[in-house]
């Protein structure tokens, strides 16, 4: 099973590290001498090096008191995510499907080949607290590096049609194309403080030593083939937008990273990983269409578009869990004599097979060209942005007047459902409604990490009251497709009459869940209507 960690660290280049200097730190009782480690890692990357590229790195690793596999995906300057595998059986050189699944937002279809190995034997100073608890490992690193050609090779076939390569020779070609060498310094905080780690930093630069302009070892040994500065995933803003623009353009980059972190999730079927992947790509789509005024539309459009078709593949797996958890639910409201615990199972078993197989075609398209294509543009949408003139406007003004525009647009919906008759009609003009609240509660949220405090404040209060219009109107729309389907399931019920009583109770319920959900509706708007 894999093991995640979060890793900060600091890398310094210079001749060699103050001799006691480091005891002198606040906090610091007494550094202590470690066992040498000999460290071979194996690293693997695509042939054009988009892992890297990414500032990520993954490895495998013998020797010293970590070996395995590594993943390491970058968090922010000093920070990364570290996933840990121990080496399995077989042949020790084919990348785990677990890695190959988590990584394939990133290699869209390229496979992962060697392109490096790196041996290191590393000295280790431990700084400890009064009571022997390690703050910080300040390491030594002597590395021999070889670069290899990364061209593929032929390659054993992995799970569901994808390539992994046998063996890291069979994969490198045994072509080495660059051999170097060098003395780096490492700091990697324990249970120390990011106070320690400046510290540190300072004592370093009185001796001499300075931050290394490489991003990671294998940055270093491949030189000249590729660059030390960050790729097309750039370090993460923070601190208040100046600009309309810069507002949208900062929460879209941060979905679409959060896109890249739960795909891997989706991949290896974990569990609400599909539900969290289904709210970026929506949240994603409404940020395009909400500020659709600051955006080429040429561009974005199609871009929505595209979101939209993903939205409704993963929801095809995401019904089946609420419509399971939905009447599952509800079976305690059955009277117990007619509770069969064959038709919990029935149920049960239903929705898991249909849950499957919906996943399954989710995972067998975001291995398609039309799902690489999608992030592919996303990636370009946010190297260069497509902001018209207006983008330039201050945020302030510009939030204030988008967020009427999404509550306007919310209340009209839902004063026209609240208008029609009870029916199939008023059902579909409530979702409609639901779909205009949830636009604009998700454009409040992914605005608040980027606004000042005072207005982060009403844009918490102003989602807060969109997010509970959206989860009734859900509720209403829950109910709705439930009653549905249980009138389906009592139709196919006359191979076991048993059952049929049981989902009578049950339309019942979900008849009961959705008025209630509907006298709730005049409230809410009143409460929607006072935000601003």
């Amino acid at each position: 099973m894999a093991r995640e960690l979060k890793e900060i660290e600091r890398k310094y280049d210079g001749l060699a590290l103050p001799p006691t200097d480091l005891e002198d730190l606040p906090g610091v009782a007494a550094i202590r001498r470690a066992e040498p480690q000999d460290l071979d890692a194996v690293y693997y990357d695509t042939p054009d090096l988009r892992l890297l590229l990414r500032r990520i790195t993954a490895r495998r690793r013998s020797g010293g008191s970590d070996a395995g596999w590594h993943v390491k995906l970058p968090l922010d300057a000093d920070s990364r995510r570290e996933v840990h595998l121990p080496l399995g059986p077989g042949d020790p050189h084919e990348v785990p499907a677990q890695f190959v699944y988590r990584l394939a937002a990133f290699t869209r279809g390229a496979p992962l080949l060697p392109v490096a190995q790196l041996r290191t034997h590393r000295s280790r100073r431990q700084l400890l607290d009064d009571t022997g608890r390690i703050l910080a490992e300040v390491t030594e690193d002597r590395v021999a590096a070889q670069a290899f050609d990364p061209a593929p090779a032929p390659s054993a076939p992995g799970r569901r049609g994808r390539s992994v390569p046998s063996t890291a020779a069979d994969s490198a070609g045994g072509a080495t194309v660059r051999a170097s060498g060098w003395t780096e310094f490492e700091v990697e905080l324990k249970h120390g403080t990011r106070s320690l780690l400046d510290g540190i930093d300072a004592v370093f630069a009185a001796a001499g030593l300075t931050r290394s302009p490489w991003p990671s070892k294998l940055a270093h040994a491949l030189g000249s083939t590729c660059t030390a500065q960050a790729g097309p995933t750039a370090p993460r803003d923070t601190g208040e937008a100046r600009t309309a623009g810069e507002l949208v353009m900062r929460g879209i980059r941060t979905q679409y990273e959060r896109l890249l972190e739960v795909d891997g999730a989706v991949r290896c079927g974990e569990e609400d990983s599909v539900h969290q992947m289904r709210i970026t790509a929506r949240r994603l789509r409404s940020l395009l269409k909400a500020h659709r005024r600051l955006l080429d539309t040429r561009r974005s459009t199609p871009l929505a578009d595209q979101l939209r078709w993903l939205a409704r593949l993963l929801g095809e797996a995401r019904d089946q869990e609420v419509l399971a958890g939905q009447l599952t639910d509800a079976l305690d409201s059955v009277p117990a004599a007619m509770r069969e615990g064959a038709l919990r199972a029935r149920i049960t078993e239903r929705y898991a097979r249909g849950y499957q197989a919906a996943w399954q075609r989710a995972v067998d398209e975001l291995d398609g060209a039309r799902y690489f294509t999608l992030l592919d543009d996303l990636e370009d949408f946010l190297a260069h942005p497509p902001l018209r003139r207006r983008a330039r406007r201050d945020v302030g003004d510009y939030l204030a007047g988008a967020l009427r525009r999404e509550q306007r647009r919310t209340l009209h919906r839902l004063d026209t459902a609240l208008g029609t008759p009870a029916g199939p009609p008023q059902d579909e003009a409530l979702h409609s409604a639901r779909k205009a609240a949830k636009r604009a509660r998700y454009t409040a949220e992914c605005a608040q990490p980027a606004a000042g405090r005072t207005t982060a404040k009403r844009l918490a209060t102003y989602a807060a009251r969109m997010k509970k219009l959206h989860k009734v109107l859900g509720n209403q729309h829950d109910s709705v497709v439930a009653r549905r389907t249980l009138v389906d399931l009592g139709a196919q019920a006359d191979a076991d009459r048993r059952h049929v009583f049981a989902y009578g109770v049950l339309y019942e319920v979900q008849r009961r869940a959705g008025d209630d959900a509907l006298a709730r509706l005049p409230r809410l708007r009143r409460r929607v209507e006072k935000s601003r």
